[in-house]
């Protein structure tokens, strides 16, 4: 039974009207006999990436669990844009571990609450590139420093024994202009979230050197977990739970309903392309949440966040301080197939 499958026989057995939402045409009704939040206005910190789709699209899952008031704040991934949790701006949000990582090290007061989906990011390299270790003494493209290209790019190759600090020589320039520069043969390599790998492949610049979908050991671990400011999540408990319940139910119609959610991410301007949004959609793994460590994923990724140089903390400090696994184990039972 594939992941779509499975999906849909869980979904079909554990969401009521509530689970579904308005993407699936059904009247969302209140979570339970849980007492209400604690507050019913909720600040969602929003990257423009398909791969958030899960936080994009939950705004009418998170209204039937009470919330009245509910606003995307919209940022670019530049560095620090997490700093939004931490300052308290932000409640909510969800994104790549890596930079998650980095910023609890810095002393940030961020919690990370649970995975929502395994890898989105593809390495795409031109004919000098066939693999990570290839990286050294190629010039690769990220957006800035600290953000999700460059921080998964350094685990890559810090991975294979590589010093990203040394090993590999980083050129700082916008999306756009990156993926310009590499069709010129100015770039070696670049890594895209979605919608980039579809507009490469579809103009047939470079190829996939690595896909965090499906290539090990990348695949095995989150890639984007949901993630909340310390101080609210320790105020607002029972508004905690249930804003990660409205997320990891979205996840679930994610899986189950990729036209949908590509036609609703395209209708509500967060998307132009309706084809390459569903064949994003349909690549990322957003079934395995469920299944998944989320503890697993930091440990992986601070390991090599550490052997790159990017850390200073052990896996199991960033655990301590950076993690809250209690929601996603009430949840994970209560909304079991």
């Amino acid at each position: 039974m594939n992941d779509r499958d499975r999906t849909r026989r869980e979904f079909l057995g554990q969401l009521t009207l509530a689970g579904a939402g308005g993407l699936l045409g059904l009247s969302p009704g209140p979570a339970g006999a849980e007492p209400p939040p604690e507050t019913t206005r909720l600040r969602l910190l929003q990257a423009p990436s398909l791969c958030w789709a899960p936080l994009h699209l939950a705004e009418e899952l998170l209204a039937a669990e009470g919330f009245t008031d509910v606003q995307y704040l919209k940022r670019e991934m530049t560095t620090g844009y997490l700093k939004a949790l931490g300052t308290g701006e932000a409640q909510f949000s969800m994104g790549f571990i890596g930079p998650m990582i980095i910023e609890v090290d810095a002393g940030e007061p961020i919690v990370t609450l649970a995975g929502v989906h395994v890898g989105c990011f593809e390495l795409f390299g031109n004919d000098r590139v066939r693999s990570i270790r290839d990286l050294k003494g190629k010039t690769v493209a990220i957006p800035a420093w600290w953000t999700s290209p460059h921080v998964f790019i350094a685990s890559m190759a810090a991975y294979v024994g590589l010093d990203p600090r040394k090993d590999i020589n980083w050129v700082i320039h916008p999306r756009p202009e990156a993926i310009r520069l590499f069709a010129e043969g100015k770039v070696d390599a670049l890594i895209g979230f979605p919608p980039d790998p579809q507009e490469l492949r579809e103009k047939k610049i470079g190829h996939v050197v690595v896909n965090s979908s499906v290539d090990r050991p990348w695949s095995q671990y989150f890639c984007c977990m949901a993630t909340g400011s310390r101080e609210w999540v320790r105020k607002h408990p029972v508004a905690t739970k249930r804003a990660l319940r409205a997320i990891l139910k979205t996840t679930d119609v994610c899986a189950l309903e990729p036209e949908r959610v590509a036609r609703s991410l395209v209708d509500r301007g967060l998307q132009k392309r309706y084809d390459y949004s569903l064949e994003a959609l349909k690549g990322i793994p957003f079934a395995r949440w469920r299944e998944y460590d989320p503890e697993d994923a930091v440990r992986f990724y601070a390991l090599r966040l550490h052997e790159a140089g990017m850390i200073q903390s052990t896996p199991q400090k960033i655990i301590a301080q950076g993690t809250d696994w209690r929601f996603l184990n009430e949840l994970k039972k209560e909304l079991k197939g």
